[in-house]
């Protein structure tokens, strides 16, 4: 199952990268969940390691992927999007720009 997480990050990787570098951006204003090529980007905030949530959350670099992760080993698993913003630093847009890509 891991090895089908990083292939998956690799290939959404360079779909970014050749979709920006072509057209400027992937996302539309339309389209919240930002699918590239029909794959819907999503990431288990309860299981996902700091390095996913860093790759796969808009506006969450490795500093605050590593306090998500472990805020939800002290408290445990988070029941609500909302819940993220328990953690330091991470508030109310974090989590609305991220609502559609953020599983439970």
């Amino acid at each position: 199952m891991k090895w089908i997480l990083t292939i998956s990050l690799m290939l959404l990787s360079s779909l970014a990268w050749a979709t920006d570098s072509q057209t400027g951006s992937a996302e539309t204003s339309s389209n919240k969940a930002a699918k590239y090529d029909g794959i819907e980007i999503t990431v288990n905030v309860n299981t996902a390691s700091a390095q996913e949530i860093a790759s796969l959350l808009n506006g969450i670099g490795e500093k605050k992927a590593q306090d998500i992760v472990d805020y939800r080993k002290e408290h445990g698993p988070f029941k609500t999007a909302a819940d993220l913003t328990n953690v330091k630093g991470i508030g109310d847009a974090t989590v609305k720009k991220n609502e559609d890509r953020i599983l439970l």
